[in-house]
């Protein structure tokens, strides 16, 4: 009878693949990841448990990292925002997945060579970005926002391993949201399929991913009664009877990406450490900005207007790329070194005619180029990574890009970072070529320069209250803007800008501040990028654990503040950014205050704040933009819950 038992419950035990518990996130003393269990009898049976440390995802061409559920107090930043990131130095408006204001000056790689609006790119997820998971058993995570007004932004993992060697993902984010204001509704989307196989011997590796994005948005303009707003006045009480300036306008745009990379390494990597490396990809990138009739905000007379042509606009751009490398690696050195093809697009559906010379309906070439990777470590103590690709073509002009870290600790616990990036390339595609049935909005800027971008600051991290300091400088030449008319421009002269800034974490028993403050300045022609020259923001909260500590707690406030200043405006049919018109003024100079209370219970997470806490007993003054106000006092909900089966 033992004999029959002891059957039945071997095979119960091979159909559950050996998994009989969920994951443990307590730190275990052990290197290896999955615990063996005795299982109290002389017999040959083991049982596996595993433990946090079996469920891991990196990044490609990056190192496995743990699933993060401990409750730390940065994750308040993150996990309160619909796009799951830090948004220190950028603003929002009155609607989730509406785009930032950019407070600070940085550089968006995914722009380069490509149509991306800037008010679109802040929920793209680039190829370098796509995450890769490793999982001992089948695990889930959903991760949920609340709208404003109307709607929910949820998103939700599932990823599996079939076998040791294979995973694949599935990702769906779905985001709908009213909105406070009248036309301002956002629904935006993505799915992402992704794979990732190594083979029994080690020798070959592949990842892929399909990734297919879509960021919908109303568009209102901005409110038109601005005086109405800052001074409180009863009619504007519900944000609904505010008027704005357009009507029935929206913009879409949509992100389609396959890609393709693979490695095999043909000896013994112990004796020849080489390998070869093929990565093929295709992207490609749709701009529509409709109208279901003319929007009489944008032309004051009717020869402004473009006879026949549609309300609804049309752009795309495609980017077919084909890249072999050759790889050494070792322990301490690794080089990779390769040839690159692609095949570029961009083009418009409706051509028009400036002084009777047509538009081109599209633009396209063939490119080739080089890329290179350098990773250097040296005693464990220096750790050098650099990058460079090359590119030329008739068309776009050349393109270059190289990025240099150096990190070493010179003294135990105590980092350095140094880095010096160059980057010069044609502007984004959006600043090429535009057609509209309103004739001021049509451009071809044919005559355009690479805009070089030079980078070079670092930072320090001290033992000390966990503080950072950081600087940097850029450096632009040809600096490539909008006008206060919606023209591209560039300049003639360097636009420079100088940043400095620090991170620090105080403590006291289970009280806690952590504070991060930016300086910047535009040091020559400011008035093409004007920035605030502050921005700080502080968190003091409490954190303990609760309930015979089966749950975490952290409650607190936080102020984000940053200067005033007079900010660029958000254009509309572009989706871009452009300088001061007339009816401008400036923003900032008011503090954006939230409370709240986080909670952690096993693996999920809660984050419940009251944003905005000042509009309750004062007038709402602060704004995002140029007569795009900031969200009012609101109950914020985040829920992040991991599942690991």
């Amino acid at each position: 009878m033992k004999y029959i038992l002891f059957i039945l419950f071997s095979l119960g035990f091979i159909a559950k693949a050996q998994v009989v518990n969920k994951a443990e996130t307590k730190p275990q003393s052990k290197k290896e990841d999955t615990l063996v269990i005795d299982s109290g009898k002389k017999d040959s049976l083991k049982i596996f448990k595993p433990t946090i440390n079996d469920y891991q995802y990196q990044t490609q061409f990056s190192e496995k990292k743990v699933f993060d559920t401990v409750m730390t107090f940065d994750k308040t930043y993150i996990f309160s925002q619909q796009n799951n990131k830090d948004n220190f130095g950028k603003v929002q408006p009155a609607n989730i997945g509406a785009g930032f204001n950019p407070l600070v000056f940085e550089v968006n790689p995914e722009e380069n060579l490509s149509l991306l609006p800037s008010n679109k790119s802040y929920m793209i997820i680039g190829a370098n970005d796509v995450k890769y998971y490793d999982v001992k058993t089948p695990t889930a995570s959903f991760i949920y926002h609340n709208a404003m007004r109307n709607g929910a932004a949820l998103k939700s993992t599932y990823t599996q391993n079939i076998g040791k060697r294979f995973n694949f993902a599935l990702e769906y984010m779905g985001l709908r949201s009213q909105g406070l204001y009248r036309n301002s509704l956002s629904a935006n989307n993505n799915t992402l399929f992704s794979g990732h196989y190594v083979s029994k011997s080690g020798n070959y590796e592949l990842f892929a991913h399909y990734l297919h994005q879509n960021v919908n948005n109303q568009e209102s303009g901005g409110i038109t009664e601005d005086n109405l707003f800052q001074s409180g006045d009863s009619n504007y009480s519900n944000r609904q009877n505010a008027q704005v300036n357009l009507a029935s306008s929206s913009s879409q745009f949509s992100y389609r990406r396959y890609y393709l990379s693979h490695q095999f390494t043909p000896f013994n990597s112990g004796k020849f450490p080489f390998s070869i490396r093929h990565i093929i990809s295709h992207q490609g990138n749709k701009y529509y900005y409709n109208q279901t009739a003319l929007e009489p905000y944008w032309y004051n007379d009717p020869a402004e207007l473009v006879d026949g042509f549609p309300l609804t606009t049309k752009k795309y751009s495609e980017n077919f790329s084909n890249t072999v490398s050759l790889i050494f690696n070792n322990e301490k050195f690794k080089l990779d070194a390769g040839v690159r093809y692609q095949m570029i697009k961009l083009g418009i559906r409706d051509v028009v005619a400036l002084n009777g010379v047509p538009f081109p309906g599209e633009l396209k070439e063939n490119r080739i180029g080089a890329v290179g990777n350098l990773q250097v470590k040296l005693w464990n103590k220096i750790q050098l990574n650099s990058f460079l690709e090359f590119s030329n073509g008739s068309q776009f002009k050349s393109y270059l890009k190289t990025t240099n870290n150096l990190k070493f600790e010179p003294i135990k616990d105590y980092f350095v970072n140094a880095k010096v990036n160059f980057q010069s390339a044609y502007p984004s595609f959006n600043y090429l070529l535009n057609t509209s049935v309103y004739n001021n909005f049509n451009y071809y800027f044919e005559d355009a320069k690479n805009q070089s971008v030079m980078e070079v600051g670092g930072s320090i991290n001290l033992k000390w209250f966990k503080t950072e300091l950081f600087a940097n400088y850029f450096r632009i030449d040809n600096y490539t803007y909008f006008d206060s008319n919606g023209s591209p421009k560039q300049s003639n002269n360097s636009v420079n800008i100088s940043q400095i800034g620090g991170d620090a974490t105080f403590s006291f028993n289970k009280f806690h501040l952590n504070t991060r403050v930016h300086f910047q300045n535009t040091l020559t022609n400011k008035e093409l990028l004007p920035l605030p020259g502050f921005i700080g923001r502080a968190n003091f909260f409490y954190q303990t654990q609760a309930f015979k500590k089966a749950a975490e707690i952290q409650a607190g406030v936080k102020v984000y503040y940053f200067s005033k200043f007079a900010s660029r405006e958000y254009f509309p049919v572009l989706n871009e950014y452009i300088l001061p018109r007339a009816d401008s003024f400036s923003i900032g100079g008011q503090p954006i205050a939230d409370v709240y209370i986080n909670m952690k219970v096993k693996k999920m997470f809660f984050f419940i704040e009251g944003q905005q806490i000042g509009t309750v007993i004062s007038n709402n003054k602060a704004y995002a933009f140029p007569h795009y106000p900031v969200y009012d006092f609101r109950l914020n909900i985040g829920i992040v819950w991991y599942l690991f089966n």
